[in-house]
């Protein structure tokens, strides 16, 4: 018989509906049939055998340009990060910096390489991710994500972040580096606003993000709050700005961990000018003790997903681009346990995440682009338990080869 389909999954149990198995074909990059039965062929056949498939996994905040950098360095900045109360978090920022004085892209495209890799075998196949531009850094983590864009292109796809990491009032020369960064072919603008001294400071940092947005007609990412202080604002300032800006949609906030500390009237304001701005909060709590309030920001319908954050460097130790790992751990530090809370963390690593960086049609339906995972489980209570590697990956309607996948991580370790 000749093959209709690139790939055909077989008895496949999709989300809402455990009791039926169905088949899904797939050819041009896209979902093209979904169906009790498909009796024509494809070039891959894929038996789910009862277990489920979903929509692949896609991480929104990773530094990319930082995996594995912890064994450069010494803990001074983790143990500041992680104080419990992160009154330290910007003394952290300052030391984990040293790291960037012998940045050098060819060491840095090794370990991307190797996180992408893992990203790959892991089902993630869409990323976010930042690199430092300040006048340590220079370009030179920039240069090594556009390289490992072009080079898993259809596997993983990156948007890179030029990411004013030391600040843009307080870091002589930063803009222009940012100006350069995205002339070089950055995908999205990236700041930390309350890194800087002053309110006013902060504002500035702001308005040139969005500036250099409207400038190259680029989304906005940036790190808002993230210390234990419930006096910093810099999610409001954001948010004002994007709609200010009309950038609605396209802006995208990171940590917000001071909100852990507004209280309740201020933090229902906030809310409701986020669902103004549009814009989504991408939250990290495994990497540090405060986080933003999730579920309170889920019952006011503000769009919410779960990031990576960091693998194995000065502010994180582990992590493996492993988005089911990063639900587990979550599962616990926001006490998402019932299975209503399990499908809600599911849809923070997929269908939201997809949403807060721009991705179009990104489920299971007709005419979407294939982007799946088929699991080794039933169900998300097992995928989250077990959270293991996929036994198949689909990225951009195409098969990823993991043996592949493993060679590059070896090769680059």
């Amino acid at each position: 018989m000749t093959e209709t389909y690139d790939i055909v999954i077989r008895n496949a149990v999709l989300r809402g509906d455990p009791k039926t198995k169905k088949d899904i074909a797939i050819a041009g990059g896209k979902i093209v049939k979904i169906e009790n039965k498909i009796t024509e062929k494809a070039q891959n056949e894929l038996d789910a055998a009862g277990n489920l498939v979903t929509e692949s996994y896609v991480n929104t905040h990773l530094h990319l340009c930082k995996v594995y950098t912890l064994m450069k360095m010494d803990e001074s900045a983790l143990k500041d990060y992680h104080g419990a109360d992160m009154g330290k978090a910007m003394t952290a920022i300052e030391l984990a910096a040293k790291v960037k004085e012998e940045y050098d892209e060819k060491w840095i495209i090794k370990n991307v390489r190797k996180a992408c890799a893992l990203a790959g075998r892991y089902g993630c196949t869409h990323i976010r991710a930042f690199a430092d531009v300040d006048s340590k850094a220079k370009l030179e983590g920039v240069k090594a994500l556009i390289k490992a864009r072009e080079e898993f292109k259809g596997i993983v796809d990156i948007q890179v972040v030029a990411f004013a990491q030391d600040g843009l009032v307080r870091e002589p020369g930063a803009e222009q580096l940012m100006r350069e960064a995205m002339k070089l072919g950055a995908d999205v603008v990236g700041g930390i606003p309350w890194i800087e001294y002053t309110d006013a400071d902060i504002a500035e940092h702001v308005r040139i993000c969005f500036e250099l947005a409207k400038e190259f007609d680029k989304p906005v990412s940036m790190l808002v709050d993230d210390a234990g202080d419930n006096g910093l604002r810099s999610l409001e300032v954001m948010a004002l700005e994007t709609i200010k800006t009309g950038w609605q949609g396209r802006s995208l906030a990171h940590h917000a961990r001071a909100m852990s500390l507004y209280p309740k009237p201020y933090l229902q304001k906030l809310a409701a000018l986020l669902k103004k701005a549009g814009m989504g909060v991408v939250s990290d709590p495994h990497t540090g003790p405060l986080h933003a309030r999730v579920r309170e920001l889920l019952d006011e319908n503000v769009l919410v997903c779960l990031g990576q954050d960091d693998i194995s460097d000065a502010y994180y130790p582990y992590g493996r681009n492993n988005m089911l790992e990063v639900a587990f751990l979550n599962s616990h530090l926001l006490w998402f346990t019932t299975r209503e809370d399990m499908e809600t963390l599911y849809d923070m690593v997929t269908k939201n995440p997809a949403r807060c960086i721009g991705l179009k049609d990104f489920e299971i339906k007709v005419g979407a682009p294939a982007n799946l995972v088929v699991l080794d489980q039933p169900n998300i209570l097992e995928a989250l338990r077990f959270h293991e590697k996929p036994a198949y990956v689909i990225s951009h309607g195409k098969l990823i080869d993991q043996t592949k996948m493993d060679e590059i991580y070896k090769a680059n370790s």
